[in-house]
């Protein structure tokens, strides 16, 4: 079975870090958001969505690209990382994923370096992460997938 991870990594590369380590892991096909319309997903069994958060959601173009992929029987992972976790930052994409027929199969979440609207007068949030210690926890968090024979 093959799997994609779809992504926008924008200001600090905070997603991509994430998405490396777990590619130390686990064997799967990164693709940027610009380039998934030229990207054919229909012989991959899960596509994952990573983005930092903004405004408390996906960025809007991994929102978009989420609507125009079928997924209908497709395994989804969700891979986000924001400056601070004060609710459940996927909820919109887990409707949009249940709605289009998707399920759900893992979620992984790690802080990230935010300098973001009014937090770039303070000089930015969650400095120095994702940490070494968030990215041992991307490893771990895609090898523990039970998704073995998956990916």
């Amino acid at each position: 079975m093959k799997a994609a991870i779809i992504y926008a990594s924008m200001h600090h590369g905070n997603t991509k870090k994430v998405l490396h380590a777990m590619q130390k892991m686990k064997k799967f096909d990164l693709v940027k958001v610009s380039e998934c319309k030229d990207f054919d997903f229909k012989d991959y069994d899960i596509i994952g969505f990573a983005s930092g958060i903004y405004a408390g959601d996906f960025h809007r173009s991994i929102r978009s690209a989420v609507k125009d992929i079928r997924l209908e029987g497709k395994k989804v992972l969700l891979v986000y990382t924001c400056g601070m976790r004060y609710r459940d930052h996927a909820k919109h994409m887990k409707k949009i994923i249940a709605k289009k027929g998707g399920t759900v199969c893992g979620e992984f979440y790690c802080r990230g370096f935010d300098t973001f609207g009014p937090f770039k007068l303070i000089g930015g949030i969650a400095k120095k992460h994702p940490s070494s210690k968030d990215l041992k926890q991307a490893e771990v968090f895609i090898k523990n997938l039970p998704l073995e024979s998956v990916i």
